[in-house]
């Protein structure tokens, strides 16, 4: 007793002295940023444009070739192209690599090693070999692994992914050059988050390119693209070292609620601290430098939280991107005084954080998949599209619960604009009438009116000015926002990967099942379009149970949800099952 009266004395003192400190008033951090963003973005990114300065131009060919093709690099270039990342680091005052990796901690991971060497006579000199470049080896059973490693069976591998470009990560004085990587282990498994987002990447791709083949034969590549929104608490650093509950689970555990908290939402969209507003311009200059596209920053609706968003980029990069802010929001937060925090549910009776993604598809001819189009056979490809989405997000709802599982999260969803467990899909009452105009058709029909059915006019039920007219609706946890499907259910602190390999691994093999499903009824004599849309006519009636425009925190919708038949997982133990079933 004596024990906790002392330690809650000691509290008391702290947070005094750091209520003291507020009052008192903290020094101020100049941030330099009077330069345009574009002066500084890409500064410490081997980009392409980067790399033709500094390679031959067979090595810059061979680098091109993987990076926008994924084409494997020509390992007789390995050598030039490690050179000269190297040159360009050195000219910058790197003296360090590291394979930065994404293990199944949560966290990246990295192992710093000179350019420094000695040769077999003394001579000290610097050098970055294409081994180095392409591969490592880190201790592999001493990350989570799941069981696929034991501590006997260590070896492991990093290997180069060169579809995300080198960076020289500054912190303090120092400078590293990170060379973003897969982590295999020795027997080929993925342990991390990185290689089965890829291999899930390279399945849309292939899927989603063979079904684009039935309306644009030009399409040789879809590319899934990502735009997450980080949403984040800011405290003085001070009064959370008063907190050991904040300090040790990154939440508080106990305590008396504040006097006002978020009854008016007063603070949303308000205007930014001058003292948050300053960390968010330090955070923002770092990332300009390393090619993060940052663009939104506002205060979100809980008291001291806030909001960052970029501009839409490929997945695998965006990902990379924002594993890379975390890290670098966390770090410049200290040098500010702060204490940022990543949690899903900080603080009790307020908002939880969570890390929305809006996904969406891109072929290279420059067509967004899940935008309406504006002649028949561009609307029948979103319509392709977007239904094979709803099929998809029906059929494996139970995988994309389980990718956003955590113990943070369980806090968060169900309340306070999270979305709850229950997976459904909010698409608008437009889009619902379109739907609806579709699956009343009777098939026996389409003979006689597939020239009707393929001129369904999808902008007169959503002229073009109103794509965005849809009623956002808070609760869903997938919802559609005019060119892109919105999973609102990820958690703040969740490496966006995990979410994605679910979502286009899923997508990818509806797609599969679509094609395989349309060429069975083009053999059997029916024209392409009317077994396009027979088929998309089949999969709205399998997929409809998903569809939900109501609000999703009543009782109503968990006991309609229960009669639909749509899972209700609502703590990450139960979620995760759903890995081991043999469907998943």
């Amino acid at each position: 007793m004596f024990f906790c009266a002392l330690k809650s004395k000691n509290m008391d003192s702290l947070r005094f002295k750091a209520l003291d400190n507020l009052s008192k008033g903290l020094p101020k951090i100049r941030v330099e940023g009077s330069q345009k963003i574009t002066e500084i973005f890409n500064e410490n990114v081997f980009t392409l444009d980067v790399a033709r300065k500094f390679l031959s131009d067979e090595a810059y060919k061979s680098l091109a070739a993987s990076t926008r093709g994924h084409k494997k690099i020509d390992r007789n270039m390995g050598a030039h192209i490690a050179n000269g990342i190297r040159t360009w680091a050195e000219s910058k005052g790197v003296t360090h690599f590291t394979h930065w990796f994404q293990p199944l901690t949560g966290l990246s991971a990295e192992k710093h090693d000179s350019f420094f060497t000695l040769k077999s006579d003394g001579t000290p000199i610097e050098e970055f070999e294409a081994g180095a470049l392409i591969q490592q080896e880190p201790d592999a059973s001493s990350f989570p692994s799941g069981g696929l490693r034991a501590t006997f069976e260590a070896r492991g591998y990093t290997a180069w992914d060169p579809s995300s470009p080198a960076f020289i990560m500054e912190i303090g004085q120092g400078k590293t050059l990170c060379i973003p990587t897969i982590f295999v282990s020795y027997t080929g498994e993925s342990l991390d988050t990185k290689t089965p987002l890829l291999k899930a990447l390279v399945a849309l791709d292939k899927a989603a390119t063979d079904v684009c083949q039935y309306f644009d034969k030009n399409v040789t590549r879809v590319t899934a693209t990502l735009g997450w929104e980080q949403e984040y608490f800011v405290i003085d650093a001070g009064l959370a070292n008063t907190r050991p509950d904040l300090l040790l689970t990154g939440r508080t555990v106990y305590g008396h609620a504040p006097a006002k908290g978020q009854q008016l939402d007063d603070h949303y969209f308000g205007a930014i601290p001058e003292r948050i507003y300053a960390y968010m311009r330090d955070f923002e200059q770092e990332s300009y430098k390393l090619g993060i596209p940052i663009r939104t920053r506002h205060n979100e609706v809980a008291p001291a939280q806030f909001e960052c968003a970029p501009i839409f980029e490929e997945t695998n990069l965006a990902v990379d991107h924002n594993t890379l802010l975390m890290d670098i929001m966390d770090r410049v937060a200290k040098r500010h005084g702060l204490k940022c925090l990543l949690h899903e549910k900080p603080f009790a009776g307020i908002n939880g954080s969570g890390k929305h993604n809006n996904w969406s598809m891109a072929t290279d001819t420059g067509v967004n998949l899940l935008a309406p189009g504006k002649t028949p056979k561009t609307n029948l490809m979103f319509l392709t599209f977007f239904v094979n989405s709803i099929k998809a997000v029906h059929d494996y709802a139970d995988l994309l619960r389980a990718s956003i599982a955590s113990a943070g999260n369980d806090h968060r969803l169900g309340a306070n604009e999270a979305p709850p467990a229950i997976i459904s899909i909010f698409i608008g009452k437009y889009l619902s009438e379109v739907l609806n105009q579709v699956e009343t058709r009777v098939s026996d029909t389409f003979d006689e009116q597939d020239e009707a059915m393929l001129k369904l006019d999808i902008h007169k039920s959503i002229p073009e000015l109103m794509l965005d007219n849809t009623d956002r609706n808070r609760t869903s946890p997938f919802a559609f926002t005019g060119n892109k499907f919105e999973f609102r259910a990820v958690g703040s602190s969740a490496n966006c990967a995990n979410a994605m390999t679910a979502l286009n691994a899923i997508m990818a093999e509806t797609l599969k099942q679509f094609k395989l499903d349309v060429d069975a009824l083009i053999e059997k004599g029916e024209k392409k379009e009317v077994a396009i849309m027979q088929v998309i006519q089949k999969y709205i009636v399998e997929s409809k149970t998903v569809l939900f425009e109501g609000d999703g925190y009543s009782d109503e919708w968990e006991k309609e949800a229960a009669k639909r038949g749509l899972p209700n997982v609502k703590t990450t133990p139960l979620a995760l099952d759903a890995y081991v079933t043999d469907k998943i």
